[in-house]
């Protein structure tokens, strides 16, 4: 597939190296002449230097021949613009990263269509969706929904007293009656493993499982931990539209306490949120977290414009002993080491506008597509097709490669946890999780 990006930035940048990974024809696009050498030389395709709103250098990328084009540059109105070139040239598919919520907004006076772009994607509503998922499920470390929220992948972090160490897999599903959830996945010592039946968890392991909804108490049980806390008081520091979105969704349900540095932005703050106490402070000065009452703070949450100040804040959370800190870090390089540090719960707005943009390319033979910060895997929904491998015979006699595993089937609107007795029939809804090395493999076997 052509796939013409505007914007070689963080979101451009890791977009192309992904679709690229995925052997797709690409074309980036960039104003800057440094991300676009860093483009050129890091990425297997071709990079332009020149603004992605001008049809002149659309032409010369090719946009006639484009497939897709996702526009995802820091300007709503370039990437807009650069849609309704595409659109106007014929491009089947058009995606805008846009950060002005109004535009996504039921009832806007325009539709996407009409503002050029097929899909639209809000990454600061992605990451509040995200935060307020761990705000919820408060034992995990990742949260990631599938099918409107009928399957989730859970990560938690294992405990050397955790009844599932040291236990072979295999013999972890007989003690326990088989319970519906399948363990896809291990971080350990910064190495994704996808575990096999004769493989044991260890202590300090960071898993990941795939389990109804309704499961995840009883998957927190089975780990160990306690019963999940109450999260009652939310001190979020940085007061941009993330933070005003979560406050939004926990209004009614917790009290929430923001400190932004930015006094004209903090009274606007404090007139759309009535609910919330909103404070003019630094978000990083310890004498002002204990004035604000830290200690008693159930969850922290940073989500400033300043990856390092995120981390920072969140670290005196975590010297504080409050139960859920949670960090936005937008520079990918540092999400391999976060835990490391002790932050486990880490958003990054950029990843998850990623996962989204790549979805929408590839709808034609997936249906969702999601990634884990820090995580080198992806967790991937395929909809079999009639006469596809995958349905020709039980997944125990099917050439799966090792370094992916089938995490659940939906079918017809039932959660399955897969055996390998099971047989994938065509419109199954099949998760898979797995590493980079086995895209190719699984496209073939699904497609």
């Amino acid at each position: 597939m052509r796939i013409l990006i505007v914007g070689a930035g963080d979101v451009g940048f890791q977009l192309g190296r992904r679709l690229s990974r995925d052997q797709h024809d690409i074309t980036i696009i960039d104003a800057d002449p440094v991300k676009v050498r860093r483009a050129a030389e890091q990425l297997d395709g071709l990079a332009i230097e020149g603004s992605g709103d001008s049809y002149r250098v659309l032409r010369q990328a090719g946009v006639a021949d484009a497939d897709v084009v996702a526009a995802v540059t820091d300007n709503d109105d370039a990437n807009l613009m650069a849609c309704r070139l595409a659109k106007a040239s014929g491009v089947e598919v058009t995606i805008a990263r846009v950060r002005n919520a109004e535009f996504s907004e039921p009832g806007f006076v325009l539709t996407p269509a009409q503002l050029g772009a097929d899909h639209i994607i809000h990454p600061e509503r992605e990451a509040a969706n995200a935060i307020v998922r761990l705000l919820q499920e408060s034992s995990a470390t990742h949260v990631v929904d599938l099918e409107n929220g009928r399957i989730e992948m859970i990560g938690l972090i294992l405990e050397a007293d955790s009844p599932l160490v040291n236990v072979p897999l295999a013999e972890l599903g007989r003690r326990h009656n088989y319970p519906p959830v399948q363990i896809v996945a291990v971080d350990r010592n910064h190495e994704t493993i996808i575990p096999k039946g004769d493989d044991r968890l260890r202590a300090g392991d960071h898993m990941f499982a795939i389990c109804a909804p309704e499961y995840a108490r009883e998957l927190f049980g089975l780990a160990g931990k306690r019963k999940k806390p109450r999260m009652d008081n939310i001190m979020i520091v940085g007061g941009g539209m993330i933070a005003r979105f979560v406050a939004e969704e926990m209004a009614g349900k917790a009290y929430v306490k923001i400190i932004e540095h930015d006094l004209g932005r903090a009274e606007r703050l404090a007139d759309c949120l009535p609910q919330a106490l909103v404070i003019h402070g630094d978000g990083t000065d310890i004498e002002l977290l204990q004035a604000e009452d830290l200690e008693n703070m159930d969850s922290f949450v940073a989500v400033t414009g300043d990856d390092e100040n995120n981390i920072i804040a969140t670290l005196l959370a975590r010297q504080y002993e409050v139960l859920r800190p949670i960090a936005l870090v937008n520079r990918v390089a540092y999400l391999p080491i976060l835990p490391t540090i002790g932050l486990n719960a880490v958003i990054s707005k950029q990843m998850l506008t990623v996962n989204a943009v790549q979805q929408f390319i590839q709808h034609r033979q997936v249906a969702a597509i999601a990634g884990v910060p820090g995580v080198e895997g992806q967790m991937i929904e395929y909809i079999a097709r009639q006469g596809s491998r995958i349905t020709q015979r039980p997944l125990r006699d099917v050439k799966f490669p090792r370094s992916a595993v089938v995490g659940a089937v939906l079918r017809n609107g039932e959660l399955l946890i897969p055996g390998g007795t099971t047989l994938i029939q065509p419109g199954d809804r099949t998760v898979v999780f797995a590493l980079p090395e086995a895209m190719n493999e699984l496209d073939r076997l699904f497609g």
